[in-house]
């Protein structure tokens, strides 16, 4: 799977969803933006770093960072990897003195975690073709880029293969996560009738 680098392009509240906040990531060679749900302290510790602001009392970010430091280990890239029923699923990729691992988050915490870490954002090629939208950095759309979107195929339904679904669910399942977790059931039963 290849991936992209991307950078924080914005960040403002979501008139449609209460609460909510929308953070978009662009390319950092390109002109393809992701426009990412985050939760309001995701956005406000995102708005805080970007503007170098400093808080009196650790956030859970720093915390993690300060115990993670004192345990020889660091966080070395946020990806982006899938993108389900509207959902981003997203991993750490973190190191030791030992090995290498990945821990499975949400995006909002994965962005959060990499800003804290100072390490580069990732998205997959499959993320960016399904939901890229092509604008500038001051989320202005042209007429061409406005058709380029129009025109742009989209098949959401075959980003996941049966065996990335299967973890998923299997991970779903891990969580408690019951409702999400019949979703992903679902799609591999549709997915699995047609190859019979």
């Amino acid at each position: 799977m290849k991936f992209k680098e991307l950078k924080i392009v914005g960040l403002s509240y979501s008139k449609s969803q209460l609460g909510q906040y929308i953070l978009v990531l662009g390319e950092k060679k390109g002109n393809l933006k992701i426009p990412i749900i985050i939760k309001e302290q995701e956005a406000q510790y995102i708005a805080l770093k970007l503007e170098g602001i400093k808080t009196q009392k650790p956030v859970i970010y720093q915390v993690v960072k300060n115990m993670t430091d004192s345990l020889g280990a660091d966080v070395f890239q946020a990806s982006i990897t899938h993108i389900l029923e509207g959902i981003f699923y997203s991993k750490l990729q973190m190191s030791n003195m030992i090995d290498e691992f990945e821990i499975s988050c949400s995006v909002g915490d994965c962005i959060c975690l990499s800003l804290e870490y100072g390490c580069p954002i990732y998205a997959s090629s499959d993320v960016l073709k399904l939901s890229g939208i092509l604008m500038d950095d001051e989320g202005n759309i042209d007429e061409s880029q406005h058709q380029r979107n129009l025109n742009k195929k989209r098949d959401y339904k075959s980003v996941l293969t049966v065996d990335d679904l299967e973890k998923l669910l299997d991970k779903a399942i891990e969580n408690e996560e019951y409702e999400v977790a019949s979703q992903i059931r679902d799609r591999i039963t549709e997915l699995k009738e047609k190859t019979k």
